[in-house]
C-alpha cells in the first residue's frame, strides 16, 4: 500500500512554509494510500508542492508533526540521533555544562520530545503518540550519547490525553535518586525530579537568575513566586543586603531553605503566603524594596484565559511598584505564551500608570538560549523577563 499523502486546502501551507510544524486536521482536503498513527505521513500543498514529512496521529487535532522538509531524508534511528547530537552540541558551544535542556521538542526539530540534563542524569518528556511510539530508539540513543546515571520520564503533561497516551512517569534507565543536586551558574541547587514543578526546576529561567546581578547588589531584595529560590538565590549570592523569598507551597519554602543553606547564605528569609495578600499586607506597613521580581505561574493556559490573566498580572504588577522604592527595579516575569510580548508590555504600562510611577524598560529577556525559539511558531516564544527602572 502507498505511504499516507495528505493534501492540504488552499493557502493552507503558508503557515508550515514559515516554519511551524504542525498540519491540524481541519487544514486537510484529502488523505491518500495507507493511514496509521504513528507511521510517515507526506503532505503537500493544493498545488501539490510537497511541504514535509512527519508522524501521523489521526486522534488528535495536530494530525501531522513535521520531522524534515526533505522528500527523500529517512526518518530513522541515525535521524533523531543526529538532531539529539547537534542540539546538545549547540548547546555545549553556548557554554551550558552540568544543567540545561538539551531538546526543546518543535524548535529543536523533534515535535514532542523535550530532553532536559540535570548533572549526571536525564529527564524525558514525550508530548505525542509518534514519539511514545519510537521511545526506546530514543531512550538507547540517549545513553549512549550522556552515558546518564539514569533516565526519568516525566510525561505528565495533561497534553498527552489529546494525543490518547496515559500520563506517565517512572524510571526508565539505571537508578535516580529522589533529589538531585546541580550546578545553576555559580550556585548548587537541590532538584526533585520526580515530583519537581516541569522536568524538575525552570530550567528556561537560568540565564535570568544570572541576569539579575547588576540590580541587586547591597540592595533589598523581594522575590515573589519563589519556587525553589532561583531569583532569590542568586540576588543573595551576587550581594543582596536582603533577601526575602515568598511562595503559597510549603515544599517550596522548605526548598529555599535547604538550597541558602547549601550555599551558606544566611541573609535569605524564606515565607509561605499568597503573594496577593502579602503585597497588600506589605503596602498597609508602608514596607519597601529596593529591587521585586515576580515570576508568578502561567495565569492563561489557553487562548480564553487571555483576559483573566491580563487582570491578574497587571493587579500584581501594580501592588509591586507600589512598593519599590524610587530607582529602584522590578524584574517581571510571563511563562504564557498567549500573553503574548506586546500584550505582556501593554499590561506593564497599564499597571505603571494606576500606580502612578514612571517606568523605564532597561531589559527584555526571553526563555535561555537552550530553549530557542523557531520562527514561525509562538508557541516556542513563551516566557518573558521585563527588567523596570521604578522612577
Amino acid at each position: 500500500m502507498e505511504p499516507c499523502k495528505i493534501t492540504l486546502k488552499p493557502r493552507e501551507e503558508e503557515r508550515l512554509l514559515y516554519g511551524h510544524p504542525w498540519v491540524f486536521s481541519n487544514e486537510i482536503d484529502k488523505i491518500e494510500g495507507k493511514i496509521q498513527s504513528g507511521d510517515i505521513a507526506f503532505v503537500f500543498s493544493s498545488k501539490n508542492q510537497f511541504i514535509g514529512k512527519g508522524l501521523l496521529n489521526t486522534s488528535s487535532k495536530i494530525f501531522v508533526r513535521l520531522l524534515s522538509r526533505k522528500m527523500d531524508e529517512i526518518i530513522d534511528e541515525n535521524f533523531f540521533r543526529s538532531i539529539i547530537t547537534k542540539a546538545n552540541q549547540t548547546r555545549i558551544d553556548l557554554g551550558y555544562q552540568n544543567s540545561y535542556r538539551v531538546l526543546f521538542g518543535e524548535a529543536d526539530g523533534i515535535p514532542g520530545l523535550i530532553v532536559d540534563k540535570y548533572g549526571d542524569y536525564l529527564v524525558l518528556q514525550i508530548l505525542s503518540l509518534g514519539i511514545d511510539l519510537r521511545k526506546k530508539i530514543l531512550i538507547d540513543i540517549l545513553v549512549d550519547l550522556f552515558k546518564p546515571r539514569g533516565i526519568f520520564e516525566r510525561s505528565d503533561a495533561p497534553v498527552r490525553k489529546k494525543e490518547g497516551l496515559e500520563l506517565f512517569t517512572g524510571v526508565v534507565y539505571g537508578t535516580v535518586p529522589d533529589f538531585v543536586q546541580i550546578k545553576e551558574n555559580e550556585l548548587l541547587m537541590n532538584i526533585d525530579l520526580k515530583h519537581g514543578q516541569k522536568t524538575g526546576s525552570f530550567l528556561d529561567q537560568q540565564d535570568n537568575h544570572k541576569a539579575i546581578k547588576p540590580y541587586v547588589k547591597n540592595k533589598d531584595v523581594l522575590d515573589c513566586f519563589s519556587h525553589i529560590g532561583g531569583f532569590g538565590l542568586h540576588a543573595a549570592y551576587y550581594g543582596a543586603k536582603n533577601v526575602t523569598c515568598v511562595d503559597i507551597s510549603k515544599k517550596a519554602v522548605e526548598d529555599i531553605k535547604l538550597n541558602a543553606k547549601l550555599n551558606r547564605l544566611d541573609h535569605v528569609n524564606a515565607l509561605e503566603a499568597d503573594v496577593f495578600e502579602l503585597l497588600r499586607q506589605y503596602q498597609s506597613e508602608q514596607k519597601q524594596f529596593d529591587v521585586i521580581v515576580l515570576d508568578p505561574p502561567a495565569f492563561a493556559k489557553k487562548n480564553d484565559d487571555v483576559k483573566r490573566a491580563f487582570q491578574g498580572y497587571k493587579d500584581i504588577n501594580l501592588q509591586a511598584l507600589k512598593l519599590i522604592k524610587e530607582d529602584g527595579y522590578l524584574v517581571t516575569c510571563s511563562c504564557s505564551h498567549y500573553m503574548t510580548p506586546s500584550l505582556f508590555l501593554e499590561m506593564l504600562m497599564e499597571a505603571s500608570k494606576d500606580a502612578k510611577r514612571i517606568t523605564q524598560m532597561i531589559e527584555f529577556r526571553i526563555q535561555g538560549k537552550d530553549h530557542p525559539v523557531l520562527l514561525g511558531s509562538d508557541e516556542s516564544l513563551y516566557l518573558k523577563c521585563v527588567v523596570l527602572k521604578v522612577k
